[in-house]
């Protein structure tokens, strides 16, 4: 099973998770949900190895891999479907296939099911059909399909889904979902961010709302369904709670990917301006004083 607890990451000394803690349980599906900039894909990378945590621990079955680099992350059993797929495409679908058969990770004989490409071809028909087509030459569903193939034969007991619906149609996007419902039955440990609520309830066992890099709401997706309304409310960006009261702020990392400054709230009442630049004193101006002519005097 995964474990995080007491996560704390961000990026250049910035902290984007605040003492984030989700468990899964094998054969469980965890969604994470929230708005843009929350930190949903600082939780996976921090997992994943993508990202040091400051501190914190993430445990699968008991093993703390916090802090440790992707590629030991990988091989004790942490496989990663991650956003935008991110397929090579120069790469046909069998070297794909060939390159991540090719890890090998301690205990897979042991625990969890033992993927192999003839298996995930079965899963996954329609690869079986792409074999020798380039990355750059397959749909976006066709992409997920390796995407998720890649990272079950890495041997996984975790498996992290970071937005997989992401760009798809809504028929792919339905497929994608039912197949992660299969492999939690396979028995794998599953974190899913989501972005939409509807395909969170679908897919889940357990909904978590991340904002503002904290988990603010958890409960079974079966509770959720039954009273949307409050996640519905976190969701929304007028109902978005702020760090200490002031103006909905993105999130570090959100603005840097911008290419800005992170925004912080300021007073009630609007967001702190600015100061000027210093320079002179502004020079003041008297209004002028009209003196009226003696024609126009009474």
């Amino acid at each position: 099973m995964l474990r995080v607890s007491g996560l704390h990451a961000g990026y250049d000394g910035g902290t984007v998770l605040h003492d984030v803690g989700v468990e899964v349980a094998a054969g469980e599906v965890q969604a994470v949900v929230g708005r843009n900039g929350a930190g949903k894909s600082t939780l996976v990378h921090a997992v994943a190895g993508l990202v040091r945590p400051y501190r914190g621990e993430v445990r699968v079955d008991g093993v703390d891999l916090a802090g440790r680099p992707a590629h030991r992350v990988a091989r004790a059993g942490v496989g990663l479907v991650p956003q935008g797929r991110r397929v090579f495409p120069r790469l046909t679908v069998a070297e794909h296939l060939t390159l991540a058969a090719g890890v090998r990770r301690r205990g897979t004989a042991s625990s969890g099911p033992r993927w192999t490409v003839p298996g995930v071809l079965e899963l996954l028909p329609r690869l079986a059909e792409r074999l020798r087509h380039r990355g750059d030459q397959l749909s976006g569903g066709e992409q997920q399909m390796v995407a998720i193939a890649r990272a079950l034969l890495t041997q996984p007991r975790v498996l992290l889904l970071d937005e997989p619906g992401e760009g798809l149609a809504p028929e792919l996007a339905a497929r994608v979902r039912e197949l992660i419902s299969r492999l939690a039955s396979a028995g794998l440990s599953i974190l899913v961010i989501e972005q939409q609520l509807p395909h969170a309830i679908e897919v889940a066992d357990r909904i978590a709302v991340l904002d503002y890099g904290r988990v603010v709401f958890t409960d079974s997706s079966a509770a959720v369904r039954a009273d949307p309304a409050p996640v519905e409310a976190l969701l929304s960006v007028a109902g978005a709670a702020t760090p200490d009261g002031g103006v909905p702020v993105p999130s570090d990392q959100e603005a840097a990917r911008n290419g800005s400054d992170p925004i912080r709230p300021g007073p009630v009442g609007g967001p702190e301006e600015p100061a000027p630049p210093p320079g002179p004193p502004p020079v003041a101006t008297s209004p002028s004083t009209v003196t009226p002519s003696p024609s126009s005097a009474p």
